[in-house]
Order: C-alpha cells, then sequence, then structure tokens
C-alpha cells in the first residue's frame, strides 16, 4: 500500500459536507457498530506493507497506534481534525519526502471486543477513510494496563516496510496511551486477535527490543488523562524506551508533535526551526510541542540499523536512537 497523493482539497471538500449533511467523520463507531471494521481486523493479517512505488520512491513509514478506551477516545477525532497539519508539515515543509502513515487503535485483549484494530500504511486520502472506520469502543478492563504488547507485536512481525528493508532507515511508531503495557505477549491473546499460533508468551522488553530494529518507537502521555500523572505510569515506559517518552499538556497538539519528532529524527529540522513552521502555520500548538520534545537531544548522525537477532540488543532502547 502507499500509492496516490494527499489532496487538502478532498480533505476539505468532505469536511464541508459532512458539515452540511451533519454526517460523522466516525459514521462506522457512531453508527452503531458493536465489532472491528473487516478493513482493520488483524485476525490472519499476514503483513502491513509499506512499499516504493514511482508516486513514492523513498517511502518513510509512520505508524500512530492509540489508545482509544475510556477517556483516551478523543485521540482519533482529534487527528481526524488535524491530519491537514500534520500532512502539511511533513510535506510542504520536506521534512518527510514520502509518508506511508498507519493509523490503527489499542483496546484490552482480556475484554473488548475490539483489542486491536490495525489500518494500512497510506500515501494519500485513505488515511482519513481508515480513521473512520476505528471503532471508538471506550472500553478497557479498568487496571490501568491495555494491550499494546500486542499492538507492538503487530507491528514487529506482520509489518514489511521498504525503508528499512532497502535502506536501512527505521520507521516510526508512535503509541499515545495513559496505561501500561500487560508484562507479555500471551501466546492464547495471539491467537484469539491475530488468529497466529507462537510457541511461547514473549515479555514485553524481548518484542520492544524486537520491534526497535525496524522502528523508532515513542510513547505519547497526554497530561490530563485518567493515568498521566501516575509515577508507574512514567517509569513503566521510560525503562522501556527512555527519552521517547513524551508529555503533551495539550491533546490539539498531536499531530504537530508527531510532525517535528519525525522532522528532527530525520535531520530535516531542529526544534526552533520547528517551531516557526508553526508559528508560520498559525498553529497555536508550539509552546505544548516545545515542551513535550525538550528532552530529546537531537544528534545529526543517523541511526545504526542493528544486525542482532531479535532480543539480543544489548544496549537498550536508547542505543542506536537518532534523537
Amino acid at each position: 500500500m502507499g500509492s496516490g497523493h494527499w489532496s487538502t482539497d478532498v480533505y476539505s471538500a468532505r469536511a464541508s459536507y459532512r458539515a452540511a449533511t451533519g454526517a460523522s467523520a466516525f459514521a462506522y463507531s457512531d453508527g452503531g457498530a458493536t465489532a472491528v471494521h473487516p478493513d482493520l481486523d488483524p485476525k490472519g493479517v499476514a503483513v502491513r506493507e509499506s512499499r516504493d512505488s514511482d508516486d513514492h520512491p523513498e517511502s518513510l513509514a509512520i505508524g500512530v497506534l492509540f489508545d482509544v478506551t475510556g477517556s483516551m477516545g478523543t485521540v482519533p477525532r482529534t487527528l481526524q481534525t488535524k491530519l491537514p497539519d500534520l500532512l502539511g508539515l511533513l510535506l510542504r515543509k520536506g521534512y518527510v519526502a514520502d509518508p506511508h502513515i498507519l493509523f490503527g487503535a489499542v483496546g484490552d485483549a482480556t475484554c473488548d471486543r475490539a483489542p486491536l484494530q490495525v489500518g494500512q500504511f497510506e500515501a494519500d486520502n485513505r488515511m482519513d477513510d481508515d480513521l473512520g472506520k476505528i471503532l471508538l469502543e471506550g472500553g478497557g478492563g479498568g487496571q490501568m494496563t491495555e494491550s499494546y504488547e500486542l499492538a507492538m507485536y503487530f507491528m514487529a512481525r506482520h509489518t514489511a516496510i521498504d525503508c528499512f528493508e532497502k535502506r536501512g532507515r527505521r520507521g516510526y511508531l508512535f503509541l499515545i496511551g495513559d496505561e501500561l503495557a500487560y508484562p507479555q505477549v500471551k501466546r492464547r491473546e495471539v491467537a484469539n486477535v491475530l488468529g497466529e499460533e507462537i510457541p511461547e508468551d514473549i515479555p514485553v522488553a524481548d518484542i520492544v527490543r524486537e520491534l526497535q530494529r525496524m522502528y523508532e518507537v515513542y510513547f505519547i502521555i497526554p497530561e490530563g488523562a485518567c493515568h498521566s500523572g501516575s509515577r508507574k505510569l512514567k517509569d513503566f515506559w521510560q525503562g522501556l524506551l527512555g527519552q521517547h517518552v513524551l508529555y503533551l499538556d495539550d491533546l490539539d497538539a498531536v499531530c504537530e508533535t508527531i510532525a517535528l519528532t519525525v522532522g528532527l529524527s530525520e535531520e530535516a529540522i531542529d526544534l526552533d526551526e520547528g517551531l516557526e513552521h508553526l508559528r508560520e502555520a498559525g498553529s497555536a500548538a508550539g509552546a505544548s510541542v516545545s515542551r513535550a520534545l525538550a528532552r530529546l537531544e537531537t544528534s545529526r548522525a543517523p541511526a545504526a540499523v542493528s544486525t542482532a537477532p531479535p532480543g539480543l540488543d544489548a544496549a537498550g532502547p536508547s542505543a542506536t536512537t537518532r534523537l
């Protein structure tokens, strides 16, 4: 996947039509759906692909997966309204030549009807379509854990991205949430949700290391969400991802935060340049983005790609980062 080109005009026309007719951008969920949309169902999916094409010869895979339980259910609605800002920064400001963006949603595999939803890597307005198919379940297990580890397993073992396979460049994965992952990828949940058999449970730290071979992995914690102030939450994700945990005090700034994080890591901008781009675009997100990214230290050297087998990168999550 990943052909075609994004059109803000098409996006705006759709938005105008919905406003005039009272239709929802999330018609599938708001229309009373109770199960994962078939196009986003990960069960039986061999691979989601980000491939180079004539339209996009230098594709860069960017995954954005978010919690849709409880108070986090507003995240996809925010992302949908800010898509032109995200694509505008990535494309018009030259942060990335050929972004391929995949959207997905995370729930709880122990109790939810939609524990994992995963779209395709898209370069055109079909990414908006994928957002609109997400089931905003609003459930969750109520115990400060969601199945992020299952989402990371899918991205590690069920995606194929040319930026990595052809050019040795990691893609990007942004997880957005306010809870912990479960400590292990469970065999029974992989079987139930993905339709796949694995020989044993996998510790979450191992699947993170495997995932980091292909992706720069970030976890965004929106402040003000249910568990965002929890020390346990921060310690958990910092233990897995180090400085790649971002604290965002304004959820409306999530698209700008993602765009500038990619721009910094791709060495297309420094933080001051990125903030100036936000001001030029009339965005009010600059202060929040600046605070969210202040902890990241910019390195001008590209990341080295690990050649160790999955799970054997001894140096830990920050050893090969580009930020």
